[in-house]
């Protein structure tokens, strides 16, 4: 299976008179998530499924990131990748969605879900408009839209 975990990129912050759970992308953070599309087309990233927390950053993310690598399929939002909720429920979900699904998220909840996943304490956290691939159970590679580079990662 493959999982590219993706945190949600930049929100407008919360002294523009939204709570949290209402913010919505920043222009930069719209630019950022196009820019992660790329460097996931880049390394040949196809979905089966896209999974996204229910707050409008994530799934503006999920959206933006799924028209470009040209996903068809619906974005799936899912209640167990709100901020606090436990990584445990998210990841019993996932594996039921296909061989190839990208999950957008919040931390520390996505890098939880990383932690989860490969059976570790702790994952490194993310950066807004930053993903991480999973691909049988080990990560291997990171993209980041804020320096628009992806860099393999080697397993010990």
């Amino acid at each position: 299976m493959k999982v590219y975990l993706v945190r949600h990129a930049e929100a407008v912050p919360e002294d523009v008179g939204l709570g949290d759970d209402d913010r919505f992308l920043s222009p930069r953070g719209r630019e950022h998530a196009r820019i992660l599309a790329r460097l996931l087309r880049e390394q040949a990233v196809e979905l089966d499924a896209v999974l996204s927390s229910p707050l409008p950053r994530a799934v503006q993310t999920a959206e933006l990131v799924a028209d470009g690598l040209d996903y068809l399929g619906s974005i799936e939002v899912l209640p167990a990748l709100r901020p606090g909720a436990h990584p445990r429920v998210a990841a019993t979900e996932l594996v039921t969605r296909g061989m190839s699904v990208l999950v957008v998220g919040h931390e520390p909840m996505i890098s939880s879900l990383g932690a989860h996943l490969l059976g570790r304490p702790a994952f490194p956290a993310f950066r807004t408009a930053q993903c991480c691939a999973i691909e049988h159970n080990a990560p291997t590679f990171s993209a980041r839209a804020d320096v628009r580079q992806t860099a393999a990662l080697f397993v010990d």
